[in-house]
């Protein structure tokens, strides 16, 4: 008998990020570790000092805000347990790969520049393009020079890679 899609039995797809990505998520944990979870437990503390906990809305706001943050802890520990930091390498060089900046030309003249990052630090509207994406598929393992075409809900995007860097290790 297989396993039903998307069962806890399914094949582990590893999961990468930027070393700028997991910096972001080290520093919302720490963030939320040393500053909001603190905070937040003197609110309730000084709450249920009030007296009667049923109908007082801070005290159940932030019981409710505690759990969110708890949770939200325990999810970025588990993610970044699971996440594989890539780095670029010399080989990686003229080619795009994960972590490369790309300098895109579309057929109207526009140029954008995209780098190709994670799902978990993907955002589009910012120019992080996760390399799971069909755009991110697309671009991967190409030169510069290379035309891209790929089907979006707002029409094809057809575009040639004017450049390809990676950024430089500090």
């Amino acid at each position: 008998m297989q396993p039903a899609a998307g069962s806890a039995i399914s094949r582990r797809v590893p999961s990468y990020i930027t070393p700028e990505g997991l910096a972001k998520l080290q520093a919302e944990a720490e963030r939320l570790w040393r500053v909001e979870r603190p905070r937040v437990t003197r609110e309730v503390a000084e709450a249920a000092a009030l007296g009667d906990r049923s109908e007082n809305a801070e005290y159940i706001y932030g019981k409710r805000r505690l759990r969110e943050i708890d949770q939200r802890l325990r999810f970025l520990a588990k993610r970044m347990d699971e996440l594989t930091v890539v780095r670029a390498t010399p080989e990686q060089r003229g080619r795009v790969f994960f972590g490369a900046f790309v300098l895109l030309e579309e057929e109207d003249g526009s140029r954008r520049e995209l780098r190709l990052v994670g799902p978990d630090e993907s955002e589009p509207a910012a120019g992080r393009v996760s390399i799971e994406s069909p755009l991110g598929r697309a671009l991967v393992g190409k030169q510069t020079g290379d035309a891209v075409s790929v089907r979006r809900p707002r029409g094809e995007l057809r575009a040639a890679i004017v450049s390809i860097r990676y950024e430089e290790e500090k």
